[in-house]
């Protein structure tokens, strides 16, 4: 049962990212912008997530063999808990909620809460953070960053979806870490 207090302090998290919201479109009208939040956007469809741990493998750096298993061990949770909180949520996208907003990418299913793009883009900082240590961190959590903002501009998600997905990834992480490492 939901109580006064809860709802007050949804309501409060939604007029925030309303005007975060606003203020980022707003602000993004040039072109230059979109173009990079879609490069940014894409580079966090996936295709990162399997090519990096290839090129490991074939250099022969790292245990690669380790580095992969706890990667797809925590992906397989990531995505499980990304998808059940998805459909249970059920939050709308910004151009379903918002008259006449049409965002500047078409999404890949129907809801946006929590940011699946931010939540594996923060998972896998961490991953290589973990196995790398500051050079990672300091390239990749930027980048996830990035992947999160990019989410906003395009239009699909609201600021709060990406930061439960840098959350959700990060949780997972360490999570995958106590229950897998070794």
């Amino acid at each position: 049962m939901e109580r006064a207090g809860d709802t007050a302090l949804l309501q409060n998290i939604h007029r925030l990212d309303l005007l975060a919201f606003g203020w980022c479109h707003q602000r993004n009208a040039e072109a230059m912008i979109f173009v990079a939040a879609r490069w940014i956007s894409r580079s966090a469809d996936g295709w990162l997530y399997l090519l990096l741990p290839l090129l490991f493998l074939a250099s022969n750096t790292i245990d690669a063999a380790g580095f992969i298993a706890l990667g797809c061990q925590a992906f397989a949770l990531e995505r499980t808990a990304y998808l059940l909180m998805k459909n249970t949520c059920r939050r709308r996208r910004p151009p379903d909620i918002l008259p006449g907003f049409r965002s500047l990418v078409i999404a890949s299913d129907r809801f946006s809460f929590p940011s699946g793009h931010t939540s594996a883009a923060f998972l896998f900082a961490g991953l290589c953070t973990q196995e790398f240590g500051l050079w990672a961190a300091v390239l990749l959590y930027p980048w996830a960053c990035c992947v999160g903002a990019s989410r906003v501009f395009l239009g699909v998600h609201f600021p709060s979806d990406t930061v439960a997905g840098a959350l959700l990834g990060s949780a997972l992480l360490l999570g995958a870490r106590s229950l897998f490492a070794a």
